[in-house]
């Protein structure tokens, strides 16, 4: 238990510290399952260690969330609690960080009518909508990270014995953060951020026009638009102090021309869409937008992603991630799009981020539309990669040349 407890410290040091880099006076908002209440105190610890003028935990318990599905009233659905939205908000406003200990059940809402869940996503996304503009812009600092609960252990390690499933999604979880008994987390995480941001360096530097995606299944070209810019490991917030999104990355990313994309695209992970798993996912678009889909599993739930808004039908992100990643040789399916798009080249379908075009981050939702960008209240990211992808590069001048082979980054 001691080892555990020095590991849990290990981890929740890494996630103030890099995550969302906690400074003097800051005001933190963390955000978690009841069942990481020991992990919980330990980021709390840190943070005033840190600095941080207060801390707010607001506990997340699935089986209430379950229990309001299954028992309020079907017109209550399209009610979201503007107090909670002007929260956020206000926290963004006055410089403030939030920590998402995000992990949801991927089985939470089965035999849960789907209408109910898109109805209530749709509404929290519309109230919070002003306070989405601020994170994808980088106004407020945020980060997204993982602590195992009992529902997830028990999806992703099926095949261990009940009372190992938890032991092993921690190991799991430190193991693709880079925490471990004998390391700095915080000094292995600042070379990582290194290793990527050459390769985010070397494909700004491409200035590649358009990118041809081929697999089973994915035949797909995109274009980018003028000022695109590939970004990866973390960023800057307004007060120019740097943190890391999402825990863990292998990514580099940036927007595709909203109306530059054509072809087909096929999933190759389940994607976990707010409680309800669809499965094997495959889009046509056509200048830009998905004009036809088909899903294995889960084909009701994709429907409803896809009529959130008109932005929810093209693409706001692409992003790339090798086939050897860490994450990807753990050869498991975590049922998580935060861990699996790092094991994986993913797109996301909705909202671009602003902050991936020069100057995105002045320009008002009219001007970026007008740049290329994508709108929507919404932003899910689905996994495309395998050891099958190939991706080619077009330079300006027309020629092509080879990004991923196999996989993995050609070079």
């Amino acid at each position: 238990m001691k080892d555990f407890d020095r590991m849990l410290e290990k981890y929740a040091e890494l996630v103030i510290q890099v995550g969302v880099n906690i400074q003097p006076g800051q005001v933190l908002l963390v955000q978690s399952p009841l069942e990481a209440v020991d992990f919980t105190r330990h980021v709390v610890s840190k943070a005033y260690e840190a600095g941080a003028k207060f801390v707010q935990v607001d506990w997340d318990d699935e089986k209430i969330t379950r229990i309001r599905y299954e028992k309020a009233p079907d017109d209550s659905f399209g009610y979201y609690p503007k107090w909670q939205a002007d929260t956020m908000e206000q926290l963004a406003e006055g410089g403030g960080a939030v920590l998402h200990i995000k992990v949801p059940d991927p089985e939470l809402f089965r035999g849960i009518d789907s209408a109910k869940v898109s109805t209530a996503v749709k509404a929290a996304a519309v109230a919070r909508e002003t306070y989405q503009s601020y994170v994808r812009s980088n106004k407020v600092t945020w980060s997204l990270i993982k602590a195992p609960t009992k529902a997830w252990a028990d999806k992703v390690f099926a095949d261990l014995p009940e009372e190992q499933r938890i032991e092993a999604m921690w190991e799991a979880v430190f193991q693709m953060n880079r925490v471990t008994s004998d390391n700095d987390p915080v000094a292995a995480w600042k070379e990582h951020i290194q290793t990527l941001k050459q390769k985010q360096e070397f494909m700004n530097h491409k200035r590649y026009k358009a990118l041809h995606y081929r697999a089973p299944g994915t035949d797909l070209h995109v274009e980018m638009p003028d000022g695109y810019l590939w970004l990866g490991g973390g960023d800057y917030n307004e007060d120019g102090n740097y943190f890391v999104a999402n825990m863990p990355t292998e990514e580099i990313y940036t927007m595709p021309h909203r109306l530059g994309v054509n072809g087909t695209v096929s999933s190759t992970l389940p994607l976990n869409l707010n409680g309800r798993l669809v499965e094997g996912i495959k889009l046509t678009f056509k200048d830009g937008k998905v004009v036809e889909y088909a899903a294995e599993s889960g084909r009701e739930h994709l429907t409803s992603l896809l009529e959130t808004d008109e932005g929810a039908s093209y693409l706001g992100e692409m992003a790339l991630v090798p086939a050897d990643s860490p994450i990807s040789k753990m050869k498991r399916v975590f049922f998580n799009t935060g861990i699996d798009e790092n094991a994986s080249c993913h797109f996301a379908l909705g909202s671009s981020y602003p902050v991936n075009i020069e100057g995105g981050t002045k320009l008002s939702k009219e001007e970026l539309l007008a740049r290329g960008a994508n709108v929507s209240l919404t932003h899910v990211d689905f996994m495309v990669g395998s050891a099958e992808l190939e991706i080619d590069g077009e330079l300006l001048d027309g020629t092509m040349e080879p990004v991923f082979r196999n996989g993995v980054w050609a070079e």
